[in-house]
C-alpha cells in the first residue's frame, strides 16, 4: 500500500499525540487505530501496524519510568508474562475471523472506550491495600492482554484500572507497571502479526518515531503533573474519529457495514 507524504505526516502527528497520552493515562490506540483506518488501511492491517508503532512508544515510556524507580518488574513478572501470552492468543484469533466482524466491533468498542473514560472512577495518588492477590491480577491482566492482541485501544487504561482498583497501586506506580504489561502485549501481538504478513512497515516505522517522542514527553509529564486533564481529550478524539469512520464512504469500516 502506497501512502502519500501528507498521509505519513498525519499518521506521525497522530502517533506523537497518542504516545504522549498513552504514557500518561493509556488509551493512545483510541487515536492511532482510527487514524490508520481513516486513511484507508483495512482493519487487520491497521491493528498490526498500530502494534508496531506502539511498541516503540511503550518501550520508551518503560525506560523513562524505570530510570526514575517507579517500575517493579520483579514483583509483577507474572502479570507481564500473562499479558504477553494473552496477546498472542488475541492476535492469533484476529487473523482467523471474518474482517467484517472486526469492522462491526470496532466502532462499538471505541464508543465503549469513550464511555469508560467518561464514567471511570477518580484515580488515587497513594498506594492502598490490594483487593486481589497476584494470581488474580495475573489472570485479569492476561484477559486484557488477549483484548490488546485482538483489538488494542484502551488496553493501557484497562491495565491501569486493574492495578489501581484491585492491585492497590498509586496512579503513578500503576501507570508505570501498565507500560511494562502494555509493552509485553504489544510485542507479542506484533510478532504474531508479522508472522501473518499484515504489518505495513513504512507507516508503522514512521509512526514509531512519533510514538517514541510522544511517549517520552508523556511519561515525564505524568511523573510531574499526573494525567487527570487527559480524559476529555480521549473522549472527544475517540468519538470524533469513530464518527469519521462511520460516515466516510471510502473508509473500510463504512464499506463493511453499509455496502
Amino acid at each position: 500500500m502506497i501512502l502519500s507524504p501528507e498521509t505519513i505526516a498525519f499518521l506521525m502527528a497522530a502517533a506523537t499525540m497518542a504516545g504522549c497520552i498513552d504514557a500518561m493515562a493509556g488509551g493512545g490506540g483510541l487515536i492511532t487505530l482510527p487514524a490508520l483506518m481513516a486513511v484507508g488501511i483495512p482493519p487487520v492491517q491497521a491493528v498490526a501496524t498500530n502494534k508496531l508503532q506502539s511498541c516503540f512508544g511503550t518501550f520508551g515510556a518503560c525506560v523513562a519510568y524505570a530510570r526514575r524507580g517507579h517500575m517493579d518488574l520483579k514483583t509483577y513478572k507474572a502479570p507481564i508474562i500473562a499479558a504477553f501470552v494473552g496477546s498472542v492468543g488475541g492476535a492469533w484469533l484476529l487473523q482467523r475471523v471474518d474482517p467484517s466482524i472486526l469492522a462491526g466491533l470496532m466502532p462499538a468498542l471505541l464508543v465503549a472506550m469513550a464511555a469508560y473514560f467518561t464514567f471511570s472512577p477518580k484515580l488515587g495518588d497513594a498506594d492502598r491495600h490490594a483487593r486481589v492477590g497476584m494470581a488474580g491480577l495475573t489472570g485479569l491482566v492476561g484477559v486484557v492482554g488477549f483484548y490488546d492482541g485482538f483489538f488494542g485501544p484502551g488496553a493501557g487504561a484497562f491495565y491501569t484500572t486493574i492495578l489501581l482498583a484491585l492491585g492497590g497501586l498509586s496512579i503513578l506506580r500503576a501507570t508505570a507497571q501498565t507500560k511494562a504489561a502494555n509493552f509485553a502485549s504489544n510485542v507479542a501481538g506484533l510478532l504474531t502479526m508479522v508472522a501473518g504478513g499484515h504489518v505495513i512497515w513504512i507507516a508503522g516505522l514512521c509512526m514509531a518515531v512519533g510514538s517514541l517522542v510522544g511517549g517520552q514527553i508523556g511519561s515525564h509529564l505524568a511523573m510531574r503533573f499526573g494525567s487527570r486533564l487527559i480524559k476529555p481529550l480521549l473522549i472527544i478524539m475517540s468519538l470524533a474519529l469513530t464518527a469519521k469512520m462511520l460516515l466516510d464512504p471510502k473508509n473500510p469500516i463504512h464499506i463493511y457495514l453499509f455496502n
